[in-house]
């Protein structure tokens, strides 16, 4: 299925990472769903930007039922199911070293609450939209990541565990929906430059991830979008279980 035949949900898709994904869908003339939890009034501005293509549409992706019934409504308002799922929505979080919690004193609710809103999330969101998948024997589910588990330039302890985890969700999953044409890849970048979540960093940290990667600059939400789109096309149609790192070439492997 192209992409401008897809209906598409990106999660916590009225900011930053997120919105840039849903610009780069709408540009391929994907019908999107700009998911918000409490962006309204940026899910809607962005929704009115790209027409009649977008929706915005509230939902909690830790809620399994609110999770279903914003499905049921996109497929309403666009006559047809979502069939791609990108899992972009984040637990509130800063890219903030300086202020991040120590292993010594992070309590074990920061841990609860990443992993509710990576790994929980994802899951809901997989479980809510497979039986449209499985109908129409083709699925695109596209996790966001991190390439801070293998290169923990800054130990986010909390936020990168949960990754993990939903990376290692990333690869069952595709072994579990592969024979139903659905595919389960992980996009993973380092620090973006800039969304919301990595406003707090400093000048210095940018700088200094550039000097690392062979490119000498940091990563922009765009670029990281256009490869998201890569498992949306037909020529992913091969690729599941994957994990692609777009940061410039950082981490190798």
């Amino acid at each position: 299925m192209q992409i401008h035949q897809q209906c598409v949900l990106v999660t916590g898709g009225a900011r930053g990472l997120g919105a840039a994904i849903v610009r780069a869908l709408a540009r391929e003339g994907a019908s999107v769903v700009i998911n918000y939890r409490r962006s309204e009034a940026q899910a809607r501005a962005l929704a009115q930007e790209l027409g009649p293509r977008a929706v915005a549409l509230q939902a909690d992706v830790t809620d399994a039922d609110a999770v279903r019934r914003m499905l049921d409504d996109a497929q309403a308002h666009f006559n047809q199911p979502v069939v791609s799922v990108i899992n972009n929505a984040l637990a509130d979080f800063r890219f903030d070293g300086d202020a991040r919690p120590k292993l010594d004193d992070i309590s074990w609710d920061r841990f609860r609450q990443q992993l509710d809103g990576s790994l929980k999330g994802a899951l809901n969101t997989m479980q809510a939209a497979a039986p449209a998948m499985r109908g129409a024997r083709f699925g695109r589910v596209v996790n966001i990541g991190t390439n801070l588990f293998q290169y923990p330039v800054v130990p986010y302890h909390d936020y990168t565990a949960a990754k993990a985890a939903l990376l290692a969700l990333t690869r069952t999953a595709a072994n579990d929906l592969g024979p139903d044409g659905i595919t389960v890849n992980m996009v993973s970048g380092g620090l973006l430059r800039v969304t919301d979540a990595s406003a707090a960093t400093p000048d210095a940290v940018f700088d200094l991830i550039a000097s690392l990667t062979p490119v000498r600059r940091v990563t922009t939400p765009e670029e990281f979008a256009d490869a998201v789109l890569f498992f949306l096309s037909p020529w992913a149609r091969a690729v599941t279980g994957q994990n692609l790192v777009v940061d410039g070439g950082l981490v190798k492997d």
